[in-house]
């Protein structure tokens, strides 16, 4: 542990994570795109169609905890942030192209690809991969799509305490029994049974989250704008909007490493109060 007090550097560092994981949203990245105010037009998603986003969001996750358990290794790769982005966007291009129909097949694509750049941010910040919770920790980045709104949690009949009420440390606290109990199951079993209970209740809580930022992502593509060019748009967006949650969420983990933990959610809270005075006035 180094000096109790954090340096200029990882105070500077921490404020943008703060930003990231605080005041950003693919609602607002998708509003400059579109032109509409998506959030509030998500509760206009019919129940039919969240019943697909529900459907193709836990698959996309399962496709992509087979790839963060079984594909990632330990071993540092170059920043391959760029070519994620124009892999999801392409993919992006053939949804925009086809429609809702697409989304079962696009959306697990797009998010493995989506999971592979979260990997690399995670081994720049410091993570072993190599570990079942640092693995498991790049997955809980489609759980931080931002505080959950009133608006949302109506469209997919979920009670709001379901939708993780609160910042980035409340989301945290309600993941980590979860994520504590699947990591110590796989160093024991592996992957071997993916539909175990505590597998299952891991991938059921994240999905809850990550299928409310995918039913944005669904509403702004029904826009009639511009057809594939507007899906491979949207998915850049989508995409870029993780790699930043992953870089706050992976800051903070490596200044926790380097400082106490303690300390890190006191100077996080500090700059995220200090955040929300500044827009308020």
């Amino acid at each position: 542990m180094t000096d109790p007090l954090m340096s200029p550097a990882d105070q500077a560092a921490l404020a943008r994570a703060v930003e990231a994981l605080e005041r950003t949203s693919l609602a607002m990245r998708l509003n400059n795109l579109v032109g509409r105010q998506l959030e509030t037009m998500g509760a206009l998603v019919p129940a039919s169609v969240s019943g697909v986003v529900t459907k193709a969001s836990t698959l996309a996750l399962k496709a992509a905890m087979r790839a963060a358990l079984l594909s990632l290794r330990k071993t540092r790769q170059r920043d391959n942030r760029a070519m994620h982005r124009t892999l999801a966007a392409a993919s992006g291009a053939a949804g925009g192209a086809l429609g809702l129909a697409s989304l079962p097949i696009e959306l697990p694509i797009s998010t493995t690809i989506m999971l592979r750049s979260i990997a690399d941010i995670a081994r720049a910040e410091g993570e072993d991969l190599s570990q079942p919770e640092a693995a498991l920790a790049c997955l809980q980045v489609f759980a931080l799509g931002g505080p959950a709104r009133a608006g949302a949690a109506a469209q997919t009949g979920a009670r709001a305490d379901d939708m993780f009420e609160g910042g980035y440390f409340a989301l945290r606290g309600v993941l980590a029994k979860s994520i504590s109990e699947a990591a110590t199951y796989i160093a024991q079993k592996g992957l071997a049974d993916e539909a175990a209970p505590i597998l299952v209740r891991l991938m059921s809580q994240i999905a809850a989250r990550f299928g409310l930022v995918v039913s944005q992502k669904v509403v702004a593509q029904a826009v009639p704008v511009i057809g594939a060019v507007s899906g491979a748009a949207i998915n850049l967006a989508f995409t870029e909007h993780f790699q930043a949650l992953a870089k706050g969420h992976f800051t903070v983990r490596r200044l926790e490493r380097l400082y106490s933990p303690d300390l890190v959610r006191q100077e996080y809270q500090r700059i995220a109060s200090e955040k929300a005075r500044a827009a308020a006035a």
